[in-house]
């Protein structure tokens, strides 16, 4: 079994940093190239239309095949060489199906690629890849299977150019849930969540949790905040004396506990329509106990999410 080298899976920066990266694979990278070559295209044939509109109006007379072939080519220049070169180097690397994709080219060091790096990406790309004017199928072949083998998912012009492209979301487990507070477990249970978006509701999940590493005085801003438009939305403030937190942890386990017995409901029906489908044996409908522990102060509303109590 062959061993890849850490220096080609792994970015360090000048400062002799390891950065964590995730490297864009062929799925991802086919996909945004398939969003990029339909803009491309259609650039290329506006150009076309238009240099032909052009000539037609201006020097009837001489309109031929040789102009024609002309203005062909350069719609496909400027379709296909120029306006990815001009789109990389103006996005830093996030052309309009990267972005789609949450992807980004960077150079091999990890910094934004510059003008030569565009440049030489589109010409390769164009020349042996996509579309591959050079000896086809022959260079399309060569292009994926060198995009399969390399360990940073690098296709020909990555490494004529020193770049490779890299996830820039990178996907966050959750760690914590909002467990309810005992004490407001009643008082939760009356509340009209009808209006309490998901938007709404990650946000406040995202604050809870992350409130540990938020520094005064933003997180009392953003706890405030959060509040604030969680009760409007609800038509409910919170209950004397409860701080924001709190609230907003009594809210979203209600949430999602109503979310859960929805979910084990909708289970049973089709365990009875259709016995072993639904699966007889789900873990009960709950959610994470309170933990009133006082290591961590501001997280008393936040308690780990147990095995089995995954929706």
């Amino acid at each position: 079994m062959s061993v890849v080298p850490v220096a080609d899976v792994q970015l360090v920066n000048g400062e002799a940093v390891e950065v964590d990266i995730r490297h864009a694979r062929v799925g991802s990278r086919g996909l945004a190239l398939l969003l990029d070559l339909m803009i491309q295209v259609l650039i290329a044939l506006a150009f076309f239309i238009a240099g032909a509109a052009a000539a037609a109006g201006l020097v009837r007379d001489v309109v031929d095949d040789a102009l024609l072939n002309a203005m062909v080519t350069v719609a496909i220049a400027i379709g296909f060489i120029a306006y990815p070169t001009l789109v990389e180097t103006l996005t830093n690397g996030r052309s309009p199906g990267k972005r789609a994709m949450g992807l980004r080219v960077v150079r091999e060091d990890g910094g934004p690629i510059r003008v030569r790096h565009a440049l030489t990406r589109s010409l390769v790309g164009f020349a042996v890849e996509w579309p591959g004017l050079l000896f086809p199928p022959f260079t399309w072949a060569v292009a994926l299977t060198t995009m399969i083998s390399s360990p940073r998912g690098r296709r020909l012009g990555d490494l004529a150019a020193g770049t490779f492209v890299v996830h820039e979301r990178t996907p966050v487990p959750w760690g914590w849930v909002p467990s309810m507070p005992p004490h407001l477990g009643a008082w939760a249970s009356a509340l009209d969540l009808t209006n309490l978006g998901d938007d709404l509701a990650l946000a406040s999940r995202h604050y809870l949790a992350r409130v540990r590493d938020i520094k005064e005085p933003m997180n009392s801003r953003l706890a405030n905040g959060l509040a604030a438009e969680v009760s409007l939305r609800i038509a409910h403030p919170a209950p004397p004396g409860v701080p924001p937190w709190m609230f907003l942890s009594a809210v979203l386990a209600e949430r999602r506990r109503r979310a859960g017995e929805r979910v084990h409901a909708t289970r049973a029906l089709t365990q009875r329509i259709w016995p072993g489908f639904g699966r007889a044996q789900w873990p009960s409908a709950g959610g994470p106990t309170w933990d009133p522990s006082v290591t961590h102060p501001p997280i008393l509303g936040i308690a780990k999410e147990r095995q089995g109590d995954n929706l």
